[in-house]
């Protein structure tokens, strides 16, 4: 019998265990924006024991786009720190798996992948402070709209550490202009979860010539008055497996991440 999804209402309410267990179940396989307000989301990158290092390296030298959450033990699948009795494998809505820097596979369980030398990286995900943002009063256009955010590969160059070197990507939001500051008091306030903007307003700036056409996600409408804002995006590292080439890599797919169960006050600085 096929697996049913389950509806948005049935689903917003629950804490990331039962959601975690429903996406395990096959009942959420969409992006994970507005899904357990008040805890962290986050970006996955897994890659090969001998270039773990490399990637560790990395995500010290580019804290804004890869801010480092947990580093799991060769092999283990489980979250010890951020969701423990959580599997890797399975709990993500959706996987991307690279092999020499092509994207070969998109799915949504990457046991048949899964070796005893790779190496799982939590990164942290802008999607939790968007909740913030929200209380705040400051609406999210691609949540609104029930799609994924729009995310836009950069001429911004990240710090190479090892094989790893490439592109910063950035996730855009629309601002209302008179809420630009108040946007960027509360992001500044999770440097974990990507922080404070990288840009505010022009879009050329990063080399983005057309704001309708991202990267990865969906496009939103930027509506007069409004301000596209731009904040670091954990699919950098997708940008950066391309250029790398690894053998093999396995990350989330743009806009589907890794629900735990650390509260995003943990992570907030005063």
């Amino acid at each position: 019998m096929a697996t049913i999804e389950r509806p948005v209402h049935e689903l917003a309410g629950l804490r990331p265990h039962d959601l975690r267990g429903a996406i395990r179940a096959g009942q959420w396989r969409r992006p994970t924006a507005g899904l357990a307000p008040g805890f962290t989301q986050a970006n996955l990158a897994i890659v090969p024991r001998e270039l773990a290092y490399d990637f560790l390296l990395f995500c010290q030298r580019n804290p804004k786009p890869c801010p480092l959450l947990e580093v799991f033990d060769a092999g283990d699948p489980e979250s010890r720190e951020f969701a423990p009795g959580a599997d890797i494998r399975t709990d993500v809505p959706r996987y991307r798996v690279y092999r020499y820097g092509i994207l070969t596979d998109e799915v949504d369980d990457i046991t048949a992948y899964w070796r005893d030398d790779l190496v799982s990286f939590l990164l942290g995900c802008s999607f939790t402070f968007e909740h913030p943002l929200m209380d705040a009063g400051i609406r999210m256009r691609h949540i609104d709209l029930d799609v994924n955010v729009p995310m836009f590969t950069t001429n911004r160059t990240c710090k190479p550490a090892g094989v790893f070197h490439g592109p910063m990507v950035v996730s855009m939001r629309p601002i209302p202009q008179d809420q630009v500051v108040r946007a960027v008091q509360i992001t500044s306030r999770f440097p974990a979860v990507h922080g404070a903007p990288v840009h505010v307003g022009d879009p050329l700036v990063l080399g983005i010539a057309a704001i309708e056409q991202p990267n990865f996600g969906d496009a939103v409408p930027v509506k007069p008055g409004e301000v596209p804002v731009f904040w670091a995006c954990g699919v950098t590292p997708q940008a950066v497996m391309m250029q790398a080439k690894p053998e093999l890599a396995i990350t989330h797919a743009p806009g589907y991440m890794f629900l735990t169960d650390r509260r995003e006050s943990e992570l907030a600085v005063l």
